[in-house]
Formats: structure tokens, sequence, C-alpha cells
């Protein structure tokens, strides 16, 4: 009988896989090819400044201080305008804040942006400062220094008597009428501008208001004057029109 081939009595080794067979070679990654175009680089803005018109008394503050936040690179100068020339300024400016109403404004975008109340400037010594608020009918005999670049447009005021002399510029005006020659009335905003020691203001509560727009030409619509009025409405650098 032929012997059965004898067995190992130790653990059977087998072959160990080459360590290229266990883990086969990888395929080299493709290369990325970076495509560069020749774009022509932007060409920077054109030095350029926004001339803002400013009537006395306008407050533009705060709209100037938005503006420089959000266009540093476009300064905007004021320009002192006169109420009996300001449609002609107008036409000499980006945009200018005026006071209503604005002559031959067909050719004009103007927006209304605020109202002020009309204020009697007087002598400290004055009786009608011992009231709070005055009425027109408390300036009974009151002599009224008008004014060269007067705010109502030479409006008169029942039962007062105009100056004698020839209209004044706003500042000398109150200066005249704090010697005690007579009254003021002017829109609050003046009366602060030229604020005196020896005169004060009260509120008439029945006076005209002046109202204080912003006006354009209607073909001078640019994007630095869409920015303004943006601004002056209220809204952000992020939101739409």
């Amino acid at each position: 009988m032929a012997k059965q081939p004898r067995r190992p009595s130790g653990p059977v080794r087998r072959n160990k896989a080459a360590p290229a067979e266990r883990f086969p070679p990888r395929k080299p990654p493709k290369k990325t090819v970076k495509v560069v175009f020749d774009a022509p680089a932007p060409e920077p803005d054109e030095p350029r400044t926004f001339r803002l018109g400013v009537i006395a008394g306008a407050t533009p503050g705060k709209w100037i201080d938005a503006w420089k936040e959000r266009m540093p690179r476009v300064p905007l100068e004021l320009v002192p305008v006169e109420i009996a020339g300001q449609r002609s300024a107008i036409d000499e400016v980006d945009a200018a804040l005026v006071r209503l109403p604005v002559a031959d404004d067909d050719g004009l975008h103007v927006i209304a942006l605020y109202d002020e109340r009309p204020v009697v400037v007087a002598s400290v010594d004055s009786h009608l400062l011992a009231a709070e608020e005055l009425t027109v009918a408390d300036l009974e005999g009151e002599v009224v220094i008008r004014l060269v670049d007067d705010p109502f447009g030479a409006l008169e005021f029942p039962g007062t008597v105009a100056a004698s002399f020839a209209a004044l510029p706003t500042e000398e005006a109150i200066a005249t009428a704090a010697s005690g020659v007579g009254i003021v009335i002017v829109p609050m905003s003046l009366a602060r501008l030229h604020h005196r020691k020896d005169a004060d203001y009260r509120v008439l509560a029945d006076g005209p208001t002046s109202t204080v727009a912003l006006a354009w030409p209607r073909e001078r619509t640019t994007a630095d004057v869409d920015t303004f009025v943006g601004i002056v409405r209220g809204r952000t650098a992020n939101s739409s029109r």
C-alpha cells in the first residue's frame, strides 16, 4: 500500500502577495491647466467733485457725513446760494438745497425736504419776548425790517409797519433789530445762525413756513446726483430704488 504524503504539523504558510500586487499603483493625477485671459484692467474713475448749492440756514450736515462715507473718492463742495439767484445757481452746481418756491421750475426735479417755522427776532428788551409764542395779531404796530434775501418773498403782515429804510442783509437786519429799531421775521434756522446776546426770538405760530427742497436740472440726473438723492431720502448703500 502506497504511503500517504506526510502533512506538516505546523501552521500552513501561504505565500504573501507582493506589495505591488496588493496595492496596485495609482494613476498619476491629471495636471490642471490654468487659463489666464488678458482682460484689460478697469479704468479708474475720473477725478470729480460733487458741487452742492446750499441756501442760508439749510442744515445738510448729516447728508454730507453720509456722502463722505459712501463716496470717499468724490469730494463734496458746498456752494453758498442766495434766494434771489437760486434758480440760476442750480444750473451751476450738481444739485442745490433751496427755498420754495423756485421760479421756472419746469426744467427741474424738486424734492421738498422739510418746513421751517417762522420766528420773530427782537431786542432782548422788547415786550414781545414776554410771551412764549406770538401770533400775527401780536405784531400790530411793530416796525418790520425788510430783508434783501427775503425767505418769505416780501410777504406783508397785517397791522405792521414797514421800516422806512432799505432792505438789509439778514445778519445786519438782526443786528438792527437787536438795537430796538424794529423786528425781523425769519425761519428759525436763520435766527439761530445769526444768534446774538442782545437779541432773542419767539415762534410766530400762525406765520408762513419756509420749505427747504433739493433741486437739480432734469437733464443732468447723473449717478452722483442719484446717490445724493438716495442719501437724502434715507436709502442705504444696499437699498434698491
